[in-house]
């Protein structure tokens, strides 16, 4: 029932901000937007988002040899799916299907897994939040960016806080958990307890010194691989000439789009990340309906490859994702 209601929430939370970013606009403007596009440079925006993936795929490698030296192509073909299950629900489940697909696959508990995506995602969000900390010097933003930023940041050192606490302190923290699930019926406390403990041994520091030093330069890799699909699908809309749209507003599309997929929302994240994109080429007088058609085409970009490449790591797994069942 809860499942239901948060997809429903989700898909509601999409068509509201869909709505915000149509109310005003007639399919006239969408196809002047359209029309005005050179397509060419979108393909190598798709190869840059397949890159950053793979980038992903390599980091969250030098984060797991911590806990298990694991193949690239493993992580990889989890990390594609997951992205495919983010698509279509809601509160970005796909994190605890790659987290599950790499566990079954090598063995290791998944909870423990799970440890070193929620150590990724907390590499991405200080990513971002330098990022925007760059984009507000730069830039003067609306309150409710810098809001968020403050928020993101503040939920962030609360997380690694908490993470800190139960990582020196695992006996006491494991003490607190069994009590807290001695309440819960049958023997569903103690998995919970055991998922508990297996979470904490996935909080390992990384094994060498220089791996703090490539998770830090593939961090920024990835991070210009998704700028540089901005700044060519400017280019290919020809916003760079004809608005002045350039590294800055790049930027600015990086940063606010972002949000849009830190915070749980809408399935694949339509609507919300189309009217972001939409207030931010504001900014650069960009009309709405040329701002919304750009959105559409750099949404699909991302989205496309990615399923494509995910669809098929799944045939190869022989999973279904889609109303098939597993031979």
């Amino acid at each position: 029932m809860k499942a239901r209601l948060r997809i429903w929430a989700g898909i509601a939370v999409g068509l509201l901000f869909m709505y915000l970013a149509l109310r005003k606009i007639s399919l006239q403007d969408l196809l002047v937007g359209f029309g005005n596009a050179s397509y060419w440079p979108l393909f190598p925006c798709a190869a840059l988002v397949l890159l950053a993936h793979l980038l992903r795929a390599f980091r969250w490698q030098v984060i797991m040899n911590a806990l298990k030296m694991i193949r690239l192509g493993v992580l990889f073909s989890a990390l594609m799916i997951g992205y495919v299950v983010n698509s279509v629900t809601p509160a970005h489940l796909g994190e605890l299907v790659r987290a599950y697909l790499v566990g079954k696959e090598e063995r290791i508990p998944v909870s423990a897994v799970l440890a070193t995506v929620v150590i990724e995602r907390i590499i991405d969000i200080f990513s971002l939040l330098v990022l925007m900390f760059l984009a507000v010097f730069l830039y003067p933003f609306p309150d409710w960016v810098t809001q968020s930023g403050y928020m993101m940041l503040a939920g962030t050192l609360g997380l690694i806080f908490f993470l800190a606490i139960i990582r020196f302190h695992p006996v006491p923290s494991l003490r607190y958990l069994t009590w807290a699930c001695k309440f819960l019926p049958g023997g569903f406390g103690q998995k919970i307890t055991e998922a508990g403990e297996s979470f904490i041994s996935g909080l390992v520091p990384l094994r060498r010194w220089y791996d703090y030093v490539t998770v830090s330069i593939l961090s920024a890799a990835i991070w210009f691989c998704y700028g540089m699909v901005f700044h060519l699908s400017l280019y290919a809309f020809n916003f760079t000439e004809t608005y002045d749209a350039n590294w800055l507003a790049s930027l600015l599309l990086l940063v606010i789009t972002t949000i849009a997929v830190v915070i749980p929302s809408s399935p694949g994240y339509v609507g919300t990340y189309h009217y972001l994109c939409q207030l931010t080429l504001a900014m650069f007088m960009i009309p709405p309906g040329q701002a919304l058609s750009f959105a559409a085409v750099v949404h699909l970009v991302n989205f496309i490859p990615v399923t494509v490449v995910g669809l098929l790591c799944a045939k190869r797994q022989g999973m279904a994702i889609i109303g098939e069942k597993k031979h």
